[in-house]
């Protein structure tokens, strides 16, 4: 148990860390727009996710809708930037890998609080569970920077006209998910550097004939 302080750690520091992955996936404001025609956009910003796009209207834009318009994206909509299907794709692929590394860490630091002293039920679990947040934290990074360098060069999207939204934007920001998955990122690494410096202890009792 005293040698495994930092992986307990990981464990908290990756829990935390997926928890942040997943809510970043399912914030809407990735990338802030701000526009000039507010004839629809009512409030005159609107958010762009990568599941979908929303914006406050007054307008009677759509049936049910009177004041927040979300029109979710599709597969096949071509218009959608590469930034934002990789998102997707990476983000789930990062909730997938960081929940086996939960797994992988969960499995390794039970039998550590369980006195199990066989080398192969532990330190194998916290390598496996290290590379696995790493793996995690570089899927959540690539679509934040991604993401962000489009927004810091007011990249534009070729909505079609179903979307209410204008190709470009006056200006646009990045939005909460943004800083909520660098976090996630941090923290992910944090978690596999931490479990991948275990070092299983070598004692009179854990030597094998």
């Amino acid at each position: 148990v005293s040698t495994s302080h930092l992986q307990l750690a990981a464990f908290a520091l990756g829990t935390i860390g997926w928890i942040l992955c997943t809510v970043s996936m399912g914030i809407v404001e990735w990338r802030v727009w701000h526009v000039d025609n507010t004839t629809v956009i009512s409030s005159g910003i609107a958010w762009v996710g990568i599941w979908k796009v929303c914006f406050i209207s007054y307008v009677y834009v759509s049936p049910g809708y009177r004041e927040q318009f979300c029109h979710k994206f599709s597969g096949y909509d071509s218009f959608i930037p590469h930034e934002i299907y990789a998102a997707q794709g990476l983000l789930l692929t990062a909730m997938f890998m960081g929940l086996l590394g939960l797994a992988a860490t969960i499995f390794a630091l039970r039998n550590v609080y369980m006195g199990v002293t066989h080398k192969t039920l532990i330190a194998p679990f916290f390598l496996v569970g290290g590379f696995f947040y790493i793996f995690a934290g570089l899927c959540v990074l690539i679509p934040v920077s991604w993401n962000f360098y489009s927004v810091t060069h007011n990249q534009s999207i070729a909505f079609p006209p179903s979307y209410y939204m204008p190709s470009s934007p006056v200006a646009q920001e990045a939005g909460a998910a943004i800083p909520v998955g660098i976090v996630a990122v941090i923290l992910l690494l944090l978690s596999g550097t931490f479990s991948l410096s275990y070092r299983f202890p070598m004692t009179a009792k854990t030597i094998t004939k």
